[in-house]
């Protein structure tokens, strides 16, 4: 053990250091002591409490499995028929490659840059049936991100549609259209969207009276001012539906105007 002794003080004033450093040592160790049987205490307290509060039962939720029809813009018209679109250029050559049969109609908005839209069973659909996909049609097209109020949208059939020109393949996107078209000329601009079962919907205004009863809540949308971003934020916040992303990628590329309805 070393001992400082400071040589300019006299032995018992040196002595009288040490003995104040040992009575402030020892008060500390004291002090620290009593923290320490303190903070023991408590904690035996915690783990009491935790070892006598029942323990909650650990949800587990399972993702719903996503339908194939899912990827694409789609919903089922007031038949009951599905009805599918393309968001893209790809998408769009999916649809024509792999799931547009004999039996269906393909619908398309005529402007350039339009979702083709199938109409499952559209062949034998009524003509309200074929209205609600042809507005589908003209809501998922670059008329919407124009601010349009409507356009004209055609339908086809399977052996109207082809990629080949006899002189070689069309580029992505791009379809050979032979034969007299069906047409649909001013298809409003307007969706409808909705909860239902705790999913979010998006359909043709024109099928709404059909499922006003049903649905309940709904907003209506028409080209506006309104940002997308920010419109999904309102139709969240309206339908109590917290996934805005999923909203966005739900609604057409543009602004938009929010009608509220009960």
């Amino acid at each position: 053990m070393k001992i400082e002794i400071d040589f300019t003080k006299s032995a018992q004033d040196n002595a009288s250091d040490y003995y104040g450093k040992a009575k402030r040592a020892k008060a500390k160790a004291a002090g620290a002591e009593a923290a320490i049987k303190r903070m023991e205490a408590e904690l035996k307290i915690l783990e009491n409490k935790e070892v006598s509060k029942p323990k909650a039962k650990k949800q587990i939720t399972k993702a719903r499995k996503q339908e194939w029809y899912e990827k694409f813009h789609w919903f089922f018209a007031t038949s009951g028929a599905l009805v599918i679109g393309g968001r893209d250029a790809h998408q769009n050559e999916l649809l024509n490659s792999k799931h547009f049969e004999d039996k269906d109609l393909f619908f398309h908005a005529d402007i350039f840059g339009a979702s083709v839209t199938i109409l499952k069973g559209g062949v034998s659909a009524s003509k309200e049936v074929r209205e609600e996909a042809a507005q589908f049609a003209a809501c998922n097209s670059s008329a919407w991100k124009e601010g349009m109020g409507s356009v004209n949208v055609y339908a086809m059939k399977r052996n109207q549609v082809s990629k080949s020109t006899g002189k070689g393949s069309l580029g992505t996107g791009s379809f050979l259209l032979t034969g007299e078209r069906e047409w649909y000329r001013g298809m409003a601009l307007k969706l409808v969207v909705y909860v239902e079962s705790g999913a979010l919907r998006v359909m043709p205004h024109i099928g709404l009276s059909h499922l006003k009863q049903r649905i309940g809540k709904h907003i209506t949308l028409i080209p506006g001012d309104e940002k997308k971003s920010d419109a999904a934020k309102l139709i969240g916040a309206y339908l109590s539906y917290d996934d805005i992303d999923h909203i966005m990628q739900q609604l057409p590329t543009g602004s938009f105007k929010i009608e509220k309805g009960e």
